[in-house]
């Protein structure tokens, strides 16, 4: 039986989103020096779409919310085995706000830019790690290979 061809283009959106914000966050880390805070941005960012994208495959609604804790447990509830991914990536949530509020809180005083923060809390100690890489990449092809085959 064919898929929904809306249902397969909604979700292919939110993967397409995430994969260019993967690579967004590759770039961050090229530069010299690297763009660690918008990488950790942009991580957090890809994980997020990708929970979105593998929900919306399983027709779950979703709120407007940037926490990956909550987005994963939804995302767990429909496939366990994604359980340890999630669990690995969930302290990235803070990512989604904290390094830009800081930004645009500093700028709006005409402060000069601050420093781009190296460490991320639970296994990774920069975006750039190994571990941290693993992590996102384990999330991101459990959920585009795993689960979602549009």
């Amino acid at each position: 039986m064919p898929h929904d061809p809306e249902l397969v283009a909604e979700t292919r959106g939110w993967l397409q989103r995430a994969t260019s914000d993967l690579g967004a966050g590759r770039n961050d880390l090229t530069a010299d020096p690297p763009f660690t805070g918008d990488a950790a941005f942009h991580a957090q960012q890809a994980v997020e779409k990708s929970l979105k994208g593998f929900l919306t495959w399983h027709s779950r609604i979703f709120g407007k919310t940037h926490n990956l804790t909550e987005l994963g447990g939804m995302c767990v509830d429909l496939d366990p085995a994604l359980e340890p991914a999630v669990r690995g990536a969930a302290h990235l949530t803070d990512y989604a706000w904290k390094y830009r509020a800081t930004l645009a809180s500093r700028m709006s005083r005409h402060a000069p830019k601050p420093s781009r923060p190296s460490r991320l809390r639970g296994r990774c100690t920069t975006p750039s790690s190994p571990d941290c890489q693993k992590t996102i990449t384990a999330l991101a092809s459990d959920l585009v290979c795993g689960s979602i085959n549009p």
